[in-house]
């Protein structure tokens, strides 16, 4: 997982978000942030440059762990979304890259920002709509059938495409929205189709057969530099 994740990182694209992210926050040196669902740390450790105060929040203890050890001078807590330990208006901004697909009610998330945000302060959202992932494969239908189980699977997998509607809800003003395709090409994303067709196959979506020829077929393309997958994502900023 933290070697999927340092790759993702690095992906000209990843990158690109993660900075306009930055720029969404209006970070500068009276800003006191919050990175919800943090990870490994590089995007809390890249805010904490310019901000005056930035905190890193997983509820993972490996991630928490790995943060730690990465960026010791990080303020890395372990949390969850729906429960902030943070005071009433004691933060400026709020980012939450990859996570309100994880949750069972991303509304309550909206409502701790809300809460945690002093008036004037910025919420920047980033996620991957998991209804809509693209997988290149020698059987699309298959395929279609392997990306709607995987997304079948996850709590929350088209909490991307309601950001404007939660933000909106939630009381944030100023919600603006913007679109982006993660093109992941590198043979070792293999490993997340691979991944999709297992748990496809282990809710009887798909056949162990149908499974086996997928995973085989992708393999294939990854062994020849030929491996395609596609993740929408969206980006989504307001302010409190």
């Amino acid at each position: 997982m933290i070697r999927m994740l340092d790759l993702a990182d690095e992906m000209p694209e990843a990158i690109r978000i993660r900075h306009l992210t930055y720029e969404l926050l209006a970070l500068d040196h009276r800003t006191r942030a919050i990175d919800v669902g943090c990870g490994i740390g590089l995007a809390a450790a890249e805010m904490s440059r310019t901000a005056s105060q930035t905190i890193a929040l997983d509820p993972d203890n490996l991630m928490v762990q790995t943060a730690s050890s990465r960026w010791p001078e990080l303020d890395v807590r372990r949390g969850v979304a729906e429960h902030l330990p943070l005071s009433e208006g004691s933060v400026t901004a709020y980012r939450a890259d990859k996570v309100f697909h994880m949750l069972a009610d991303p509304g309550r998330a909206v409502a701790e920002a809300h809460r945690v945000l002093a008036p004037g302060g910025r919420i920047v959202l980033v996620g991957q709509d998991w209804d809509g992932v693209m997988i290149d494969a020698a059987d699309a239908g298959l395929s279609r059938a392997v990306v709607q189980a995987r997304a079948d699977s996850i709590p929350s997998p088209r909490a991307a495409r309601q950001y404007r509607s939660l933000l909106l809800d939630g009381g944030f003003d100023e919600v603006a929205i913007q679109g982006f395709l993660g093109a992941l090409i590198h043979p070792s994303m293999v490993d997340i189709a691979i991944g999709f067709a297992q748990a496809a196959a282990s809710t009887g979506a798909v056949t162990a057969s149908e499974a086996q020829n997928f995973i085989r077929d992708q393999q294939q393309r990854a062994a020849q530099d030929r491996f395609s997958m596609g993740l929408p994502v969206w980006v989504a900023a307001a302010t409190r």
